[in-house]
């Protein structure tokens, strides 16, 4: 399993107040969540007035996939022009992981009485 996760660092300008700013940010966490289905949150710059860190997160089994959905998602960001995106990074992390579920989607496990009969 493959975990993305990105963070973009934006600077809203003309927020005088921190309702204001959240309201900006708001606005781009909702945008960015209902366009591309990620979990995204503001992770840092809570108690500043014009600027923000967003957290963004995907997983999938492609790394390509994972890290082409986070970053259309930054450029997303910066396309919508509520905010300056000052800076962004993504990093990915693989995340080994095993089944006992045999080669086909969706097989059950080998009952173990069965096959000793």
């Amino acid at each position: 399993m493959i975990v993305g996760a990105a963070v973009v660092e934006i600077f809203v300008h003309g927020a005088q107040s921190l309702k204001a700013k959240r309201g900006v940010v708001r606005s781009i966490v909702q945008r960015v969540r209902n366009r591309f289905n990620l979990s995204v949150a503001e992770v840092g710059g809570q108690d500043t007035w014009q600027r923000a860190l967003l957290g963004l997160t995907a997983a999938g089994n492609d790394a390509r996939v994972v890290r082409g959905v986070l970053e259309r998602a930054l450029d997303f960001v910066e396309e919508l022009h509520l905010a300056e995106v000052v800076s962004s990074d993504v990093e990915l992390v693989e995340l080994p992981y095993q089944t006992d579920w045999g080669t086909e989607f969706g097989a059950e496990p080998a009952d173990e009485e069965a096959a000793e009969e």
